[in-house]
């Protein structure tokens, strides 16, 4: 019974604790904050993509991991190193990463993030490289949640972003969202910064993509969180989940496939 008091005890000064150390904050976002950044700042982007079958068994993983750079020169952004190493048993091991040159140094102003779904905006790429193309989109969809649209944000009320229905992505195919939505959870900490927590989630979306080679069409859902320092506006830390699941078509084979693809991805400084 002492034991039972003593824990009951202390869930209640904790709870005391825990009102008298949020009084008096304001639960609302800083509406005039703008991203503070005086020189080149680097994050690295790792993503595992989990090859699957319908009864959920891994067929291959492959890891692909990037440095982007942002507030270089003329407010450029650049990549580096960017790497792919695959395996078949889903473990932590993995062969060396073999780099994709073509991808090394790709670089861009930071204010051209409306032309990234144009046709000749990723020049040099091959028409597979999707994961790579992933990683561009990806940043500015992370930057977009987190900067962009944090003034639009209320504690724990989503947010539905407007006109985001549908993407085009010329010459690669369309992706359409049922319902994207943008929540402020909570503060928290993040190397040393204290950071406003959004949570973002795209739910039955639709998806189709084609090339010379291959077509695929199926549903996607994704979801993730952001910590965006209320000091700085940059990014502390992101991570990023989708599923995707689709028939997929291709040249060199008579009958369509069904794939499953579950993605892993985190985003966070370099150095820090």
């Amino acid at each position: 019974m002492r034991s039972i008091a003593i824990i009951g005890w202390l869930a209640l000064a904790s709870a005391f604790g825990q009102t008298a150390r949020t009084e008096g904050r304001d639960w609302t976002l800083p509406s005039n904050l703008t991203v503070k950044q005086t020189g080149p700042q680097t994050w690295r982007f790792t993503c595992d993509y989990y090859n699957l079958d319908t009864k959920g068994h891994l067929l291959k993983r492959d890891r692909y991991s990037a440095l982007y750079t942002r507030g270089l020169a003329g407010d450029t952004v650049r990549w580096n190193d960017v790497t792919l190493a695959s395996n078949t048993d889903g473990s932590e091991k993995f062969p060396p990463a073999q780099k994709r040159e073509f991808m090394e140094g790709f670089s861009y102003p930071q204010e051209s993030y409306k032309e990234a779904l144009k046709a000749d905006f990723f020049r040099g790429f091959p028409a597979m490289a999707m994961q790579e193309r992933n990683f561009v989109w990806d940043t500015l969809m992370i930057e977009s949640f987190g900067q962009l649209e944090l003034e639009h944000l209320k504690l724990n009320a989503p947010y539905h972003v407007p006109d985001s229905a549908d993407v085009e992505m010329q010459g690669l195919g369309s992706f359409h969202h049922k319902d994207l939505q943008l929540i402020w959870t909570g503060i928290s900490k993040r190397n040393g910064q204290e950071c406003a927590v959004v949570d973002y989630q795209a739910f039955f979306n639709q998806v189709a993509f084609s090339n010379p080679v291959l077509s695929l069409i199926g549903r996607s859902h994704y979801w993730g969180q952001i910590w965006v320092s209320l000091a700085t506006k940059r990014i502390e830390y992101a991570t990023l989940y989708e599923d995707v699941l689709g028939e997929l078509k291709v040249q060199s084979l008579e009958k369509p496939m069904t794939v499953n693809v579950f993605r892993i991805g985190t985003f966070e400084p370099v150095g820090k």
